[in-house]
């Protein structure tokens, strides 16, 4: 399992933090330093609409031009600024067999999703 994010994002410490406090294992994808290739971005968009991926609440998407906003029209170029900006991704984002299973932080889904029987 993996989880994709940045480090100082106060989202994904608290998913990160949840994990290790119920002993769930998982590697750590940093954005910031590692990117996001392109088969993981198509997976991705397969699997979710480029509107829940792409957060439109936060600080990069908000710092963006108005030609850079209106231009995310699609998979496709949500996808290229998924690439370039990376930080503009709804995060954290857990991966189990390049299946998205988690996708944000809520505490209740993690109890659900994690629970061990």
């Amino acid at each position: 399992m993996k989880l994709y994010g940045i480090p100082n994002c106060n989202t994904v410490k608290k998913a990160r933090d949840w994990l290790e406090q119920h002993a769930v294992a998982y590697e750590f994808h940093d954005f910031k330093k590692l990117g996001l290739d392109n088969a993981t971005a198509q997976s991705w968009l397969q699997q979710q609409p480029w509107e829940k991926l792409v957060n439109r609440s936060g600080m990069t998407w908000r710092n963006l031009t108005e030609a850079e906003k209106n231009a995310v029209v699609d998979a496709t170029s949500a996808q290229a600024l998924m690439q370039e900006k990376t930080s503009v991704i709804k995060r954290p984002i857990i991966v189990n067999n390049d299946k998205i299973i988690a996708l944000g932080f809520n505490e209740a889904d993690y109890a659900q999703l994690f629970a061990k029987e």
